[in-house]
């Protein structure tokens, strides 16, 4: 199904990239104090390096962003894929864009022959801290960078 399509993003995705994830995480600008590192991210240079993995809904009245409703940004490492951030616009809320997103995510390791995937989020950002564990993701570490009060999670791939 199209719905479902996950696919390499293209640098001519840049600007839906962009508004996608400004708008998923836009919300914790005033919670946390700062903006999120993912709205700060160089998305044209993460792109070009083949980081970023999109999906899309074509139809779903979001023509701004080109049917563009989530995206994930990840890096491989010798031991683990790193799942640097994962943003679904909030339209899309409810549809199983994230859940699709996160399976993605696990296959990618898989296939790279990752034993693990890795992630962090804020700590106020809570919806995650209770988003993370029911995908299997086990909280390791909680660490200050800088402005970002982050909780680490790992989630082995057996």
């Amino acid at each position: 199904m199209e719905r479902q399509r996950i696919r390499q993003a293209e640098a001519s995705d840049v600007p839906a990239l962009k508004a996608v994830t400004d708008a998923a995480y836009r919300p914790y600008v005033a919670r946390i104090g700062t903006v999120p590192q993912p709205m700060g991210a160089d998305h044209a240079a993460n792109v070009a390096a083949g980081k970023v993995f999109v999906t899309e809904e074509p139809g779903t009245g979001l023509a701004e962003l080109a049917g563009l409703v989530g995206a994930v940004v990840v890096e491989a490492y010798a031991d683990h894929l790193f799942l640097d951030s994962i943003a679904v616009h909030p339209d899309a809320h409810g549809r199983g864009v994230g859940r699709r997103l996160l399976r993605f995510v696990d296959a990618h390791a898989r296939a790279l022959g990752l034993p693990e995937v890795r992630l962090y989020t804020h700590a106020l950002m809570w919806e995650n801290q209770e988003i993370y564990p029911r995908y299997g993701y086990d909280v390791v570490d909680r660490r200050v960078d800088g402005p970002y009060d982050r909780v680490h999670y790992r989630k082995r791939l057996l």
